[in-house]
């Protein structure tokens, strides 16, 4: 026994590298020949041969696991946040193998879909356990992170050119990487009906993509990698912090953690409201339509734009449905806003409560922290409902005796208002077709479109807050003032440039975009065309009907675009423009003549 104990210290304290290496390895296989199973063989004989395979490598991973865990527990005589982490994983594979030779009340987990989730949890940790050693190497984060998105982008289309992805006509190389672009870069143009020609497997493809894509990669890959391996190094704070934008080193594994629990958390709720605003009717069972239900709350929450409702939300079988259009307005909408402000709402919601229970509860004094709503966060707050208001208000009035005349009630109006104009904004749904409103509302669209939402957020376009301080730059012009002030705060001159810069290549992108498109597709009509390059960049996903027909030249433009748009043409000049050194004197200073 001791001798045993004695082996077993010695692997996990001195070879505990070879047995993650092994385990990843392993796991890798398993989840190629998993991905090979579900997506690409058709023949029953060898997909039998497969599935045979893939459950003995999840028995496997299962048993190498728990051994893996509790042997670490053993040795180290304590368990720690990696203990926590194997514990769970072991208990849902334990979960999945009692289910499926139990039955009773557990059936429901014996579906192979279970199965596959469990090896593909495996993987995901050790891959991002593997993800945590960038820093062994010289790597610049913004490049980095725009890396990670083109690596996601290939493993999507790789993975939506499977056969079994759809099930009428398979996509082509072109369609393939152009659905995962926009997935990817949560933008929602598509060049096939993902509803009628994808499968289960190619929609939760297309929904992975849309909520790792809405995040980053790298921040589920930190998130996974810190959970399962126990921490960060100093480096990894480093590098997390600069990819997250947290200036406070201490504070990047919180802000990292909050920006998923918020996202998981308002997505659950999401699909809660979702799923009861729908028509039972409607579903063939209870897991379609939860299944339904998740897609939609991750799609809006992550502003995509994607739909798996056959002709799409404005179909007869939703176009009506307002409870079902408020529930997906409230997950973009609250998308819109960004992780930081939401997380700084929650903190001072949470900040009046604890006050109120201090003073009639408890009869103390409470002790109020300074600043807990930030200037940042009233400032996109401000922003936000003044682009809300007026833009609600100004679809309805436009469309008022054109659209909405199909609304047969002002609650129904309104809805649609609501959901149109904050939609345009980012997030791509319509349950109203865009190619019957009219030129001014049309023109409206393209505005918020290119205005987009909040740093911070999922969504696309300059950002509300660009646009807000560009505007209040004219206005400090005008007053002859030489700075601008809101709050009680000036706002720093680095700010108002960055604001300027980010709206003239904007311009430039979308311009160049639609002359390349021109020249590409002369045949198309230049208002559609113009409506696609702006919805592309600013990875809003709404359109007027012909991406699908545009020829594979197009479709490669508007790829580029898309990434662009979601990664944005400044973090790509920072990225790969090399830093001048500072210069130690100062040139004299002149006034340029306007």
């Amino acid at each position: 026994m001791d001798s045993i104990f004695s082996f077993l210290k010695y692997l996990f304290r001195y070879k505990k590298g070879i047995v993650d290496q092994v385990v990843f390895y392993a796991s890798l296989l398993s989840t190629i020949v998993m991905v090979l199973h579900v997506g690409y063989i058709t023949n029953p004989e060898i997909a039998d041969i497969t599935q045979r395979i893939v459950v003995a490598s999840y028995y496997g991973l299962f048993l190498f696991e728990i051994f893996r865990t509790v042997s670490s527990i053993l040795v180290a005589r304590r368990i720690t946040m990696a203990h926590y982490s194997g514990v769970l994983v072991s208990a849902y594979f334990l979960l999945i193998f009692l289910s499926r030779h139990s039955g009773g009340l557990l059936s429901s987990f014996a579906k192979d879909e279970w199965l596959y989730l469990g090896i593909a949890i495996i993987f995901i940790s050790e891959l991002s356990k593997s993800s945590l050693f960038f820093d062994n190497f010289y790597f610049n984060p913004t490049i980095l992170f725009v890396v990670s998105f083109l690596g996601l982008i290939v493993l999507g289309a790789f993975l939506l050119m499977l056969p079994r992805t759809t099930l009428e006509a398979p996509l082509s190389f072109v369609d393939a990487f152009f659905m995962a672009t926009s997935a990817v870069c949560i933008t929602g143009l598509s060049v096939t009906d993902i509803s009628t020609n994808f499968s289960v497997f190619g929609q939760s493809v297309i929904m992975a993509l849309i909520q790792v894509g809405g995040l980053g990669i790298m921040t589920f890959t930190g998130f996974f990698g810190y959970f399962f391996s126990g921490g960060f190094s100093f480096k990894n704070q480093l590098m997390f912090g600069e990819i997250l934008g947290e200036n406070k080193l201490n504070s990047v594994i919180s802000t990292l953690l909050t920006i998923i629990f918020i996202t998981l958390l308002f997505e659950f709720i999401g699909a809660i409201l979702i799923f009861f605003s729908l028509e039972a009717k409607h579903f063939d069972s209870i897991g379609e339509r939860i299944f339904f239900a998740a897609f939609h709350a991750i799609s809006g929450f992550c502003n995509s734009g994607f739909t798996i409702v056959k002709d799409g939300i404005n179909s007869d079988t939703y176009r009506f449905n307002y409870n079902f259009q408020l529930a997906v307005a409230a997950m973009f909408i609250l998308g819109s806003f960004g992780f930081g402000t939401i997380f700084n709402l929650y903190t001072l919601v949470k900040e009046r409560i604890n006050a109120l229970i201090c003073k009639f509860i408890k009869k103390q004094n409470y002790r109020h922290k300074p600043q807990v709503f930030t200037f940042n966060s009233r400032f996109v707050v401000l922003c936000n409902v003044i682009v809300i208001i007026l833009a609600t208000v100004s679809y309805y009035f436009l469309e008022k005796d054109h659209s909405l005349m199909a609304d047969k009630s002002a609650y129904g109006d309104w809805v649609t208002s609501i959901f149109m104009a904050n939609s345009a904004r980012s997030a791509g749904f319509n349950s109203v077709d865009i190619n019957f409103v009219n030129i001014p509302t049309l023109i409206m669209i393209v505005t918020l479109m290119w205005i987009g939402v909040s740093p911070g957020s999922t969504g696309g376009g300059v950002k509300v807050t660009t646009i807000a301080i560009a505007l209040m730059n004219i206005v400090a012009l005008a007053r002859g003032k030489e700075s601008i002030e809101i709050f009680k705060r000036k706002i720093a001159s680095e700010s108002v440039n960055k604001a300027f810069a980010i709206i003239l290549l904007s311009v430039l992108t979308i311009t160049l975009s639609f002359i390349l498109l021109n020249f590409a597709d002369p045949e198309q009509q230049m208002i559609p065309l113009l409506f696609e390059t702006v919805s592309a960049y600013t990875t809003c996903g709404l359109s007027l009907g012909i991406t699908a027909s545009l020829s594979a030249t197009s479709k490669i433009i508007l790829m580029f675009t898309m990434f662009v748009g979601r990664v944005g043409m400044l973090t790509l000049l920072v990225a790969f423009i090399k830093n001048t050194k500072n210069k130690s004197y100062i040139y004299p200073t002149e006034k340029i003549l306007f």
